[in-house]
């Protein structure tokens, strides 16, 4: 049978690498699995045992902690919630930066703050490692197809180690230093909260004034208001189809990070801030475990109109 394959880090770029993998959800799970499927060696952790005990099956070893995984692993990959759980990965007792030896690499997937990204590849560096942030676009259905969209920041050297393993969860860009990859992600999530508000909003304006919603999707899906998300989401709207592929209590987490970020940079961002109170509004009510697209649902209340086909 063959074996998978081992990494080790050259001058060059990646070679042969073990690959550690922390964070098993929605987006991780699928995710280390590619890289399983890909041949690579992946050692994982999570802190529900359900979804190692899969991984493990689809053939991962296991490890018991954070600093375990970092011990035996080359490159160490983070898919976590925000900033607080990255921080207590890395730094909390028997994380990371325990088991972290110089040359080794983290690559932290999650999306958190860019000053919280570059405070720890700081923390990384002085243990003589080296981090890049990669946050990722396109939810659940493209971590399982591994067509995501990477962001990377950090030092391109680095990035060009590493990049083998990443082009195999998606597409991956490079963007600048550390901090870069999740500012860039924040810009992401900033248009395309707008953007599905505004989807929204129209296919709200279309019902309300008489015109059937699917028939002016369709009318102007092929011109420059057409999007991607107008092509994923307005069919969601249309069906009340708002089972997950990017939750909105995540999204709104995102935005938290977008306005903080913004606050401490003092720019102003308006259409932002509107659309976070409107999935405020939608938490309130109790569909936080919702996709995002059920901003449709919002303007449905606040226009007392059904947009379901």
């Amino acid at each position: 049978m063959r074996q998978p394959e081992s990494f080790f880090l050259s001058g060059k770029g990646a070679t042969f690498m073990k690959i550690g993998f922390i964070g098993l959800g929605i987006m991780g799970k699928p995710m280390a699995k590619n890289l399983l499927k890909a041949g690579k060696s992946v050692v994982v952790f999570d802190v529900a045992r359900a979804p190692v005990e899969e991984v493990v099956r689809a053939g991962a070893e296991a490890a018991v902690s954070p600093k375990d995984v970092a011990v035996g692993t080359d490159v160490i990959i983070t898919m976590l919630p925000n900033s607080p759980h990255v921080r207590d990965v890395l730094c909390g007792t028997n994380g990371v930066l325990e088991g972290l030896s110089a040359g080794k690499i983290v690559v932290d997937m999650s999306s958190i703050a860019p000053i919280a990204a570059r405070e720890m590849c700081a923390l990384v560096r002085e243990k003589g490692g080296e981090m890049l942030d990669a946050p990722v676009s396109g939810g659940q259905e493209k971590a399982e197809k591994g067509t995501l969209a990477i962001m990377v920041g950090g030092a391109e050297s680095v990035y060009g180690k590493v990049r083998e393993i990443l082009d195999l969860l998606g597409k991956s860009t490079y963007v600048g230093e550390s901090g870069a990859g999740q500012v860039t992600k924040l810009v992401n999530q900033t248009i395309v909260a707008v953007n599905i508000a505004a989807v929204a909003e129209g296919m709200a304006f279309a019902k309300k004034a008489g015109v059937d919603p699917e028939r002016v999707f369709n009318a102007i899906r092929g011109g420059l208001a057409g999007s991607q998300c107008m092509e994923d989401k307005a069919p969601r709207m249309l069906e009340e189809r708002y089972n997950p592929g990017f939750r909105i209590t995540l999204h709104v987490k995102d935005l938290n990070n977008v306005l903080e970020t913004s606050r401490n940079l003092h720019i102003s961002m308006p259409l932002t801030s509107q659309v976070m109170e409107m999935m405020q509004n939608l938490m309130a009510r109790g569909c936080e475990g919702m996709d995002h697209g059920a901003l449709g649902k919002f303007y449905e209340l606040l226009n007392d109109v059904s947009l379901k086909k």
